[in-house]
Parts: C-alpha cells; sequence; structure tokens
C-alpha cells in the first residue's frame, strides 16, 4: 500500500517491530487499560494474531503521533476462514466455501485526541486502495460496542435486525458461550432511527453505509468488555456513489 497522505494524516503499513509496537500499546490504552483502571503508557496489547496479520498506522503528518491503527488478515478463499480472529467467537461454516479473496480487518482503535472524521476517511481510503490492490471480494471482522450491557443499545440492535442481518446463506451461527440473540430476543420492536445511529459505533456505521450485514446475534466479551458483532463487506455490494467517493479517499 505504500504511504497514503490525506490531509493532515498519512496511513502506512507498519515496517519495524517498533512501529508494531506503537499500535499495541494504543491498543492496551484503548482497549484494556479502561478496565485496570489505569494506562500504563508502555503497556502493549498483543495476541496470537499478531504475528500473522499486517499492521496500519494512520499518523498525524506534522508531530508524528499514531492517531488510528489496525491490521489485516488476508485469507485466500473462505477456506482459510478458521485462521481469523472471528472465528474464535462466531461458527463460519456458511463462509467456507466463499470463493474470492477475503482480508480480515482487526483492532480498529482510534487515540480519543484524534476523534475527527479525517481519520476515518483516510483509514477507509487505504483499506480502498488495499481493497482494489489485491481484489479483495469480502472485507470482515468484529464491530464492537462498548460495554457488556445490551440495554443501551437496543434501537441499534433492532435497526441491525430490521435492515442489516447477513444472507442467509452467510449468515455466522453461534458458537460463543455469551450471547445477545437480538434478532429472536427484539421480535418486531421498530427501532428510533436517531438514537440507533447515535450509539451505533462509528466503524460499523461506515460498514453499514457501504452496504455491510451483520450476525443475528452480538458475543458478549467481557474481557475486552464488549458486544461485538460479526460484520461482513462484500466489494460487489457497494453502491457505485460510495464506492466512488471511497476511491476518490484513496488517491
Amino acid at each position: 500500500m505504500g504511504i497514503l497522505a490525506k490531509g493532515r494524516y498519512r496511513v502506512r503499513f507498519a515496517e519495524t517491530p517498533a512501529d508494531i509496537g506503537r499500535a499495541q500499546r494504543l491498543r492496551f490504552q484503548q482497549f484494556v487499560a479502561p478496565q485496570l483502571g489505569q494506562g500504563d503508557p508502555n503497556a502493549v496489547d498483543t495476541d496470537e494474531f499478531d504475528p500473522i496479520c499486517q499492521h496500519v498506522l494512520v499518523e498525524d503528518q506534522k508531530t508524528g503521533q499514531l492517531a488510528c491503527c489496525f491490521r489485516f488478515l488476508p485469507l485466500e478463499n473462505g477456506t482459510e476462514i478458521s485462521r481469523s480472529y472471528s472465528a474464535k467467537y462466531y461458527d463460519l461454516t456458511a463462509l467456507q466455501n466463499y470463493p474470492g479473496r477475503l482480508v480480515e480487518l482487526g483492532r480498529f482503535c482510534i487515540d480519543p485526541a484524534y476523534r475527527d472524521a479525517d481519520v476515518l476517511r483516510a483509514a477507509w481510503g487505504a483499506m480502498t486502495r488495499y481493497v482494489d490492490a489485491h481484489d479483495v471480494d469480502l472485507l470482515f471482522g468484529c464491530s464492537s460496542f462498548e460495554g457488556t450491557e445490551a440495554e443501551i443499545y437496543m434501537d441499534a440492535f433492532a435497526l441491525l435486525k430490521e435492515r442489516h442481518l447477513a444472507p442467509r446463506g452467510l449468515l455466522p451461527r453461534v458458537k460463543a458461550p455469551a450471547v445477545f440473540r437480538f434478532a429472536n430476543v427484539l421480535g418486531l420492536k421498530k427501532p428510533n432511527l436517531a438514537h440507533a445511529m447515535r450509539v451505533m459505533p462509528p466503524l460499523l456505521r461506515t460498514y453499514l453505509v457501504m452496504g455491510g450485514w451483520v450476525s443475528d446475534h452480538a458475543v458478549v466479551d467481557r474481557d475486552m468488555n464488549t458486544l461485538h458483532v460479526f460484520t461482513g463487506l462484500e466489494v460487489k455490494r457497494v453502491p457505485p456513489a460510495r464506492a466512488q467517493l471511497l476511491r476518490r479517499a484513496a488517491i
């Protein structure tokens, strides 16, 4: 992917262990420190997937500060889906016969000091460049709601149930021991759209406006203090106008 410069930010692959360490420290501050009640600036968030992933850094061009990070796990086709992080939490049997190339997007986080729309635009511009360069057919991952109490997100889950469930032939099944089966529990509940979008995670909102879909249940992940839904985006289903905007961001 090389370097993508957009306004205040540049995006690049991590090139050294020190680069990866910066991403892991930001991940610790965002995912782990809030649960511990303290943020050791040198602590890192690591797992067994880091060595097999490509790590992406979004940096402030003026200061070099890391504003955002995420990682890619490329898969040649659905037969490799069991290698993914998502497969720890979801039964992805329905995707094992997926014929095209897949990429799992994971550990996406933004430094709170850089919560502006341009960070997300730069990140998606980089993703678009990667998807086009590698002929990716399906982008997927886990989209996380903060905390493990579902009640405050009922409108968001009702909206997901009503408009954004995965196609039946691709729908992930339950695997994790603790889940919230929102598609069953919410029945005919109609969402308050304004509230639903207000509490929807920004990354998930972006997936949805591009035609993304989700699992019919959320995993209760107490280790990470999140509720997360499997999220998929088939590149061929991105609306043409949206695809054009993304490719402009990738220039």
